[in-house]
């Protein structure tokens, strides 16, 4: 038996712990921008946040975010709809990653990209490698609808609607 060739069913067991992790992690924190579980502050904390680093009317930039969060850690979770869960999660953190953690360099430490490179990352990733065998889409035989074209497609609209949230802010000048 050839062991330095992992199977499929070893990848999608992969996938499926990376998804399950990933996926509960980002709708958290969906979660807690919305609602104010896990420690969050809520909409009108989260809506109040916005306004202040520019996107406003903040409220609604801040439901906008926390519900592409929610939704893309939901869909990642469950390993349905192919590459689109991966798409809004890149959206929400190109945003997160120039508006908020850009000028504080790369590691969370000092609250700078690191958090949203990974989660950036993670979603290139599995937008285009897949969710696997483990997952809704592969339960409901939609797996071969997602071809490489699709998950570019679907990746190039997750960036132009990060890059689209940031043309919408609007940076409060400094005093």
């Amino acid at each position: 038996m050839d062991t330095s060739v992992l199977d499929l069913a070893t990848i999608s067991v992969g996938l499926l712990v990376l998804r399950l992790v990933v996926g509960l992690l980002i709708a958290a924190h969906g979660a807690q921008k919305l609602f104010g579980w896990f420690g969050g502050h809520g909409i009108a904390g989260t809506g109040a946040f916005f306004e202040a680093i520019g996107f406003r009317p903040g409220r609604f930039f801040a439901q906008l975010a926390s519900v592409t969060e929610l939704v893309s850690g939901v869909l990642i979770t469950l390993g349905f709809l192919g590459p689109v869960g991966p798409a809004l999660m890149l959206s929400v953190m190109i945003v997160a990653a120039v508006s908020v953690h850009w000028k504080n360099g790369l590691f969370a430490t000092a609250n700078g990209i690191e958090l949203s490179l990974f989660y950036g990352t993670v979603a290139i990733g599995l937008a285009l490698i897949g969710y696997g065998k483990y997952s809704l889409d592969a339960l409901l035989g939609l797996q071969s609808l997602y071809t490489p074209t699709w998950a570019f497609v679907a990746l190039a609209i997750g960036i132009l609607g990060g890059i689209g949230n940031l043309l919408a802010r609007r940076p409060v000048a400094a005093a």
